[in-house]
């Protein structure tokens, strides 16, 4: 029996660094395709784009863009001790908001992002 645990334990533990790093492959990039940050959650790539009177959200599935045109996204703003709440929605193929949004390099934000028939998806960004 204590061969047994040995041998499984040895070869969960062997598997660890695997999984540690988070890194996996598959055929796309999560390159910035419109200049802005991108975060990858459940393997959807959202890109945010933030911009002083506009801040745009763009989805891809595996490089091809998801359908927003009924989705909707919260988005909270955090710059310095500043707080914005912000409702994004469909404008073409991305989640869209216009105003006045007060950014900095190292602004936070965080989205929750709520596609029909879908859980809702949270991702977090630091501006650049």
């Amino acid at each position: 029996m204590k061969l047994i645990t040995l041998i499984t334990t040895t070869a969960l533990l062997g598997s660890l660094p695997a999984f540690a790093g988070g890194n996996h492959d598959h055929a796309h990039a999560h390159d910035p395709m419109h200049g802005g940050v991108v975060v990858e959650v459940k393997d959807i790539d959202l890109e945010l784009v933030a911009q002083a009177d506009r801040i745009q959200l763009y989805l891809r599935d595996h490089g091809k863009p998801v359908d927003v045109s009924k989705g909707h996204a919260r988005l909270t703003l955090l710059t310095g001790s500043d707080k914005q709440d912000i409702e994004l929605t469909p404008a073409g193929d991305k989640l869209q908001a216009t105003g006045t949004f007060k950014l900095d390099s190292g602004s936070k934000a965080v989205a929750v992002v709520t596609l029909p028939g879908k859980a809702p998806t949270t991702a977090r960004f630091v501006l650049k």
